[in-house]
């Protein structure tokens, strides 16, 4: 393939399933736009200069990956990247409804919007970021879960 994608998500940690995906995409497109989002309906642990500070970190070293915020709508952004295609990840199928869902309100909102589904490498397969917030808020070891950054500033914010 070839183009532009945009990955958007809240991304509250960046977790070891959202950096699968995105150096797969990366390989497939030209440019893989990482968008982190600022939902203020969504309770976040981490600012959104924060998130952004811990994804900037772990894809330093890729050519094809710009890191960007954005608020409102998804498709308004895509429009504003000229960018058509949103990838999205399925960890398992719970998580089909929803992302069908999304995948068609933003189509008729912009016909030109295409969604592209990748699922995570298999042991990447349950871990959300929900998840890992749960586990780091207990003390539990989350090294295998997230990037480095991502675990010394879970570290931080629980005072573990």
């Amino acid at each position: 393939m070839s183009g532009k994608i945009i990955y958007p998500g809240t991304f509250d940690p960046v977790t070891n399933g959202h950096v699968d995906l995105v150096e797969r995409a990366s390989k497939l497109f030209t440019k893989v736009i990482v968008a982190i989002a600022a939902n203020p309906k969504k309770h976040t642990i981490f600012t959104l200069e924060e998130r952004e500070k811990m994804i900037r970190e772990v894809f330093s070293t890729f050519k094809n990956i710009e890191i960007c915020t954005f608020t409102g709508l998804l498709v308004e952004f895509s429009r504003l990247k000229n960018t058509f295609m949103i990838l999205r990840g399925l960890r398992a199928i719970s998580d089909f409804d929803y992302e069908l869902q999304l995948a068609s309100v933003n189509r008729m909102m912009d016909p030109k919007v295409e969604t592209v589904f990748l699922t995570p490498e298999e042991k990447y397969a349950y871990v959300s970021a929900s998840v890992v917030r749960e586990v780091a808020a207990l003390g539990g070891d989350v090294s295998s879960l997230v990037p480095k950054g991502a675990q010394v500033a879970l570290k931080k914010k629980f005072c573990i």
